[in-house]
């Protein structure tokens, strides 16, 4: 019997695919870094998190203990990654007259909110910044004499102090460090804040006492403090997007160094993390996706114009996680109609089980109830005729999670014919737990989300479409465009001998 595929994901430390080794062995310790809660979340953000979500099925999937860390930055986040300016929590709370923790805990729901949307699982901690800032204390007393400097303005970190500073980034020059600002007294430019005095004068919301004065830590600091202390240096796999791969994380790697007295990162665990992982950007071409253009695409946005979340999981996962993902509404639409397509092939062959009744080789009951889906344990389930798709699926997912290619092997076996219908729905099952579209617990109804701005009644549409498909087959079509008209002014359109049955949509 063929063995499964050995899972082998693309460090960005080293640039090249790798095969997984645990840390500890049968475990697997991944930390992903978390929103900053200021705002919404836009929807580029989200790519990220459907990434990371995917990564922690898929080691699952491979059988290893998985504990996932999240964290959320609630204080010490400045704009544009600079080490000066203002506060990005500290400057909404200004804008909205409200309380910096208000605000905090307001986008920190939005946030949880769209992870349930987006079907994304919880992970085993989520770690609140403002929680930690104790043990941030201690980190930066801890590496302070050998590594750091204070200036009037706090306390950096000095880059030279540890070997290969940007390795990660590959910025070897200052034009590799554009966005870090200017400030007096830096030895060097990519030097950074671990800690900011709050300027005389001035009182912030968030602010606490330390060695080097009252004020913040640093937003790099907060990252290595939490992951170290949740998982242990070094773990398995630290994950962002990739615009944390040009500072943010560099800074991360630099901290671990000095804390864990570790030398060059020839040794990938001398990071922290054996391996780093980076999506790439969402695209969108009309200038929408920036928090600053008014109304930018978060997830409500897609659900106020009638497309159901998954439908944006569902794109995300036709493109590879290291690939530039355009987004456009046409291509959000074809998304959509592709996950109804399967919901409703799933729907089918639920039917097809149902009236195998007694014959039925698998229990529907025992296929929805089960959790913790492995492939081994899959692979033992279901009968020979499907082993060789199950292969097929997680070879894809193991070569650095190949979800386009994982999708379309799902829906090959969608397809296949003269395969019990509960083997089949057992195998579905097991790759939508890796994938996470939720198709068996999605129907027609859950798809068809109201836009908005249409205000006619389900009830209504219905009453109007058996009226119309009366009118049809009495031939009166006259009347029955008359419906369809009348229905294309309120917001529905019809949908006359679409493959899917759908009737109707609005």
């Amino acid at each position: 019997m063929t063995q499964s595929v050995p899972l082998k994901l693309f460090n960005s430390l080293t640039r090249q695919l790798e095969v997984f080794e645990p840390v500890h062995p049968g475990e697997a310790r991944v930390y992903s870094c978390g929103p900053t809660v200021y705002n919404y979340p836009h929807i580029g953000n989200m790519r990220a998190y459907v990434f990371a979500d995917v990564l922690g099925r898929t080691l699952a999937w491979k059988g290893y203990k998985l504990t996932h860390v999240i964290n959320i930055t609630d204080v010490g986040h400045l704009t544009d990654d600079a080490d000066a300016g203002e506060d990005k929590m500290e400057k909404m709370a200004a804008e909205k007259a409200q309380s910096i923790w208000d605000i905090a805990e307001h986008y920190k729901q939005a946030y949880w909110g769209d992870v349930a949307a987006l079907n994304i699982r919880q992970p085993a901690e989520w770690t609140i910044a403002t929680d930690y800032v104790p043990q941030m204390i201690e980190f930066a007393k801890s590496i302070a004499e050998k590594h750091c400097y204070e200036l009037d303005s706090g306390l950096y970190f000095d880059v030279g102090s540890v070997a290969d500073y940007g390795r990660l980034a590959r910025a070897t020059t200052d034009e590799g460090e554009g966005r870090i600002e200017t400030v007096e007294g830096k030895r060097h430019p990519a030097d950074f804040a671990i800690w900011r005095k709050t300027p005389s004068g001035e009182k912030r919301q968030m602010e606490w006492d330390s060695p080097w004065g009252r004020g913040a830590p640093g937003w790099h600091l907060e990252c290595s403090v939490m992951s170290g202390r949740v998982l242990g240096f070094p773990f398995d796999i630290h994950t962002g997007g990739i615009d944390h791969r040009e500072i943010h994380h560099p800074n991360e790697i630099a901290q671990n160094q000095a804390y864990c007295c570790t030398n060059g990162l020839d040794v990938p665990a001398n990071s922290g993390a054996r391996i780093w992982m980076h999506n790439n950007f969402l695209v969108e071409r009309s200038g929408k996706m920036s928090k600053s253009s008014g109304e930018f695409l978060r997830l409500q946005l897609l659900i106020d114009k009638g497309y159901h979340p998954l439908a944006y999981r569902m794109m995300c996962l036709q493109a590879h996680y290291r690939s530039e993902l355009e987004f456009s509404w046409e291509g959000l639409g074809a998304a959509l109609t592709r996950l109804k397509r399967l919901v409703m092939a799933i729907v089918q062959l639920k039917a097809r089980h149902a009236e195998a009744g007694e014959d039925a080789a698998i229990s529907l009951d025992r296929i929805a109830g089960n959790e913790g889906w492995t492939f081994e344990r899959v692979r033992s389930e279901v009968g020979p005729k499907l082993i060789p798709l199950l292969e097929k699926f997680d070879a894809a997912i193991a070569d650095d999670l190949n979800t386009p290619i994982a999708l379309t092997v799902l829906e090959e076996a969608v397809g296949m014919k003269k395969v019990d219908a509960g083997l089949k729905l057992l195998t579905l099952q097991a790759m939508d737990a890796v994938l996470g579209l939720n198709l068996f617990g999605l129907n027609r109804a859950d798809l068809r989300i109201r836009p908005k701005y249409v205000e006619i009644d389900e009830s209504e549409i219905d009453a109007a479409m058996e009226r119309r498909k009366e009118a049809r087959a009495a031939k009166d079509f006259a009347s029955s465009d008359a419906i369809r008209d009348e229905l294309a002014v309120k917001g529905v359109e019809v949908m006359d001998g679409d493959p899917l049955g759908w009737d109707w949509k609005l």
